[in-house]
C-alpha cells in the first residue's frame, strides 16, 4: 500500500469490493425492471428498496452525507434530463409546450401555496417551513411518471404535456427551494421577495438561452465531426448536454433548463447515428436513475419512517386531492384542455427522486430543525407511488383518455435505415380497435410506407395486400421519415373509424 492509499484508506482491495457491490446492485436493478413492469409499479420503488437493503440499517454500508447525496443527485438529474431531451420529439410536444410551461410555473406556485396553507392550518407548522415543504413537493418526476405510462397508450397531446412538464418544472422548483432555504437559514441577509422573483425569472430565461445556443452550436459542430464511430459520437452528443448545464450554472443561470433544452435541440436536429445516440442516452439515463434511487435509499433511516407516516399521508392527500388538481385547473383551463385530460394529469403527477433530492437542500444550507423533512418526503413518495402508480392504467381507461392505436419508435441499430431516411414503427392492434378485420391494402398508407412484418401470437409472417389484421396483432411498419406523422395519423383514423376512414389527422 502506498502512502496515498494509507492516507485515503482506499486501495485495490476496496476498489474490488466497491465494484462487486456496484455491479451486483446494477444486475439486480436491471432484473427488477421486469418485475416492476409486470406489477405496474414505477421502478423507483424497487431501487429505493435495494438502497434500504444495503444501507446502514440493512447490510450496514454506511452513507450519511447529505452534501454528497445532493451533489450526486444533481449529477444524476442532469443525465436524466439530457436523456429526456434527446429522446423527445419536438413534434410530440410542440402543441403541449404552452400548457406545460403554465403547469411548471403557475401550477407550481399554486401547489406550493395550497400545501403550505394545509401544513400551517392543520399541523401548525411554521409558515416558512410550510412553504419550503410545499416547494420540495411541487416537482413531478419524469422517471416515475413514464415508467408507468410506457404501458398506457395516451394521445400524443396528453403524453407530450406530461413529458414537457416533467422536463420543465425541475428548474423553477430547484430555484424556489434554494431561495426559501437561504431565506430561512440566513434571514438577516435575505433578499426581498420581489427581487428573488426577478432573479428567478432572469435565471430561467438566461438558462433557456444558454441551452438553446449550446445545443444548436454543439449540434452543428457534431454534424461536421461525425465519423463512422457511433459510440464516440454518442458520447460527444451527451457531453454537449452536460456542457449546457455547466455553462449555464457558471454564469448563475438555470443549469437544469439549459441541459434539457440543449438536449431537446440536439435530439431534433436529425444528426447521424440517431439510434446509437438514443440507445446510449437511455442507458445513461437508466444508470443515473438506478444510482440515484439506490443512493437515496441508502441515505434514508428506516427507523425514523414510522413517526412520519401520519404526516406523510396527510400531506400526500392534500397534494393528490387538492393541490395538484387545483394547480392543473388553474394552469390548463385557459388552454381549453378537456376535463377528462385534466383529471388524468392530476392523477399522473407522480413524485419521485427530485423531491427526495431537494429534501437535502435545506439540510446542506444549515436550515435549523428540518431533519425530519427528508423522512417525510421519502415516505410520501413511497406511499403515494404505491397508490397512484398501479391505478394509472385503470384511471386512464375510466376517464377514456387512452389512444386505441399508437405507434412508437423502435430502436434498431441499422445504418441502411438511417441512410435511406426511413424509420421503423411498432403498432399494436388492441381490443376495440377497428384495425381488426381490415385488410392491409385497405389501410391506404402514405406512399413508401409498408407493413413489413406481422407478429400474431407465437408466429411471424410477411403480409400481402389481402392479409386481414386481427386483434392483438403487432405490426412492424417501415416508413420514410418525412411520412411518419402521416402514417401515425392514418393508423389512428382507421383504428377509430374503420376501413372507410377519411384522410384526416386525429392527433
Amino acid at each position: 500500500m502506498t502512502a496515498a492509499d494509507a492516507a485515503t484508506g482506499f486501495g485495490l482491495a476496496e476498489l474490488s469490493l466497491v465494484l462487486l457491490a456496484g455491479s451486483l446492485v446494477i444486475v439486480v436493478s436491471v432484473a427488477a425492471v421486469r418485475l416492476a413492469s409486470r406489477a405496474g409499479l414505477p421502478t423507483l420503488l424497487l431501487y429505493l428498496a435495494i438502497g434500504l437493503a444495503v444501507g446502514k440499517e440493512g447490510l450496514g454500508i454506511p452513507f450519511d452525507s447529505d452534501q454528497v447525496a445532493q451533489v450526486l443527485g444533481y449529477c444524476a438529474l442532469v443525465l436524466i434530463l439530457v436523456e429526456g431531451g434527446l429522446t423527445t420529439k419536438w413534434s410530440s410536444i410542440r402543441s403541449s409546450v404552452a400548457p406545460a410551461l403554465a403547469l411548471s410555473t403557475v401550477g407550481v406556485l399554486v401547489s406550493v401555496a395550497v400545501v403550505a396553507v394545509a401544513l400551517h392550518e392543520i399541523l401548525h407548522t411554521d409558515w416558512r417551513i410550510s412553504l419550503l415543504i410545499g416547494a420540495i413537493l411541487a416537482s413531478t418526476d419524469a422517471a416515475a411518471v413514464f415508467s408507468v405510462l410506457r404501458v398506457v397508450p395516451l394521445p400524443r397531446r396528453l403524453s407530450g404535456m406530461l413529458e414537457a412538464e416533467s422536463g420543465f418544472n425541475d428548474a423553477p422548483v430547484v430555484l424556489l427551494v434554494t431561495a426559501l432555504s437561504l431565506q430561512i437559514a440566513q434571514p438577516a441577509e435575505a433578499e426581498p421577495w420581489w427581487r428573488i422573483g426577478l432573479l428567478a425569472v432572469a435565471e430561467l430565461a438566461s438558462g433557456a438561452l444558454v441551452g438553446l445556443a449550446v445545443g444548436w452550436l454543439g449540434g452543428k459542430l457534431m454534424s461536421r465531426l461525425a465519423t463512422g464511430t457511433s459510440g464516440l459520437f454518442s458520447l460527444g452528443v451527451v457531453a454537449i448536454g452536460v456542457l449546457a448545464y455547466a455553462s449555464a450554472a457558471s454564469v448563475h443561470a438555470s443549469g437544469f433548463i439549459a441541459c434539457y433544452l440543449a438536449a431537446l435541440v440536439l435530439g431534433n436536429m436529425h444528426l447521424p447515428h440517431r439510434q446509437a445516440v438514443t440507445g446510449f442516452a437511455q442507458a445513461l439515463g437508466w444508470l443515473a436513475q438506478i444510482g440515484l434511487f439506490v443512493m437515496l435509499g441508502m441515505l434514508a433511516t428506516p427507523s425514523g419512517f414510522i413517526d412520519e407516516v401520519p404526516r406523510a399521508v396527510l400531506v400526500g392527500l392534500v397534494l393528490l386531492l387538492l393541490a395538484r388538481p387545483l394547480s392543473v385547473i388553474v394552469s390548463l383551463t385557459p388552454f381549453r384542455v378537456p376535463w377528462r385530460e385534466q383529471a388524468f394529469i392530476s392523477w399522473a403527477g407522480l413524485r419521485g427522486a427530485v423531491p427526495v433530492v431537494l429534501a437535502t437542500v435545506p439540510i446542506t444550507n444549515s436550515v435549523p430543525g428540518v431533519e425530519w423533512v427528508f423522512d417525510l418526503v421519502f415516505m410520501l413518495v413511497v406511499i403515494f407511488t404505491l397508490v397512484q402508480g398501479p391505478l394509472m392504467p385503470w384511471v386512464a381507461r375510466v376517464l377514456r383518455v387512452t389512444e386505441p392505436a399508437r405507434a412508437s419508435g423502435v430502436i434498431v441499430e441499422a445504418m441502411p435505415l438511417e441512410e435511406l431516411g426511413a424509420e421503423l414503427l411498432e403498432v399494436a392492434v388492441p381490443s376495440g380497435s377497428r384495425l381488426a378485420g381490415v385488410e392491409v391494402y385497405e389501410l391506404r398508407l402514405p406512399q413508401g410506407a409498408n407493413i413489413s412484418l406481422v407478429v400474431r401470437g407465437d408466429t411471424t409472417f410477411v403480409p400481402d395486400a389481402q392479409t386481414r389484421l386481427w386483434t392483438h396483432d403487432r405490426l412492424l411498419v417501415v416508413t420514410p421519415g418525412s411520412e411518419r406523422e402521416a402514417v401515425e395519423a392514418r393508423l389512428r383514423s382507421v383504428s377509430r373509424h374503420g376501413r372507410l376512414a377519411g384522410w384526416r389527422s386525429d392527433v
